[in-house]
């Protein structure tokens, strides 16, 4: 047991913890979750019954990163509050940094699976407990808001950030 959960911590330790990290937006919190994932995982001894081990992994990840946030009780307004920063290391733009942390906790963890880790509306599906069709319509809607916020910062060529005057 104790072999099979050393390859499980270096196969999914870091995608996990980055997965948990677009969801808290605060680093520390998200080496407990990963580390509580794996401590979970030792304690069931149940890791040759699941038929998608990845997608059990993930479903533990995103249970324990909303559980602390409901904790928080940031789940009723979805902002990130001031003094919690996402690592500088994400290699995302100040302005990508803002508007992920305008969004909802899972709103930014079906952006992070959809998007950085590929996942099909199944596997997501799998992973937080939502109809497929209801995980397509929040991720159009994610990418929308993001968009927008974005669309603040970058306007297309010919259009400028100011508000056109009213006369």
């Amino acid at each position: 047991m104790e072999h099979q959960l050393e390859e499980l911590i270096n196969t999914y330790g870091e995608k996990l913890l980055r997965y948990a990290t677009s969801i808290l937006y605060n680093h520390q919190d998200a080496e407990d979750v990963v580390q509580d994932v794996f401590l979970t995982v030792y304690r069931k001894g149940s890791i040759d019954e699941h038929h998608n081990l990845s997608a059990w992994l993930y479903k533990i990840t995103y249970n324990k990163s909303i559980n602390i946030i409901r904790r928080r009780k940031f789940l009723v307004f979805g902002n990130v509050p001031e003094n919690t920063v996402a690592p500088k290391r994400t290699g995302f733009s100040e302005e990508m940094l803002h508007g992920l942390g305008l969004l909802k906790p899972e709103e930014r963890a079906l952006l992070y699976g959809r998007i950085l880790e590929g996942y099909s509306y199944q596997e997501l599906s799998e992973q937080m407990g939502k109809s497929e069709a209801a995980l397509r319509k929040r991720y159009e809607r994610a990418k929308l808001k993001l968009a927008k916020h974005l669309k603040s910062y970058y306007p297309q060529k010919g259009e400028s950030n100011e508000q056109p005057s009213i006369l």
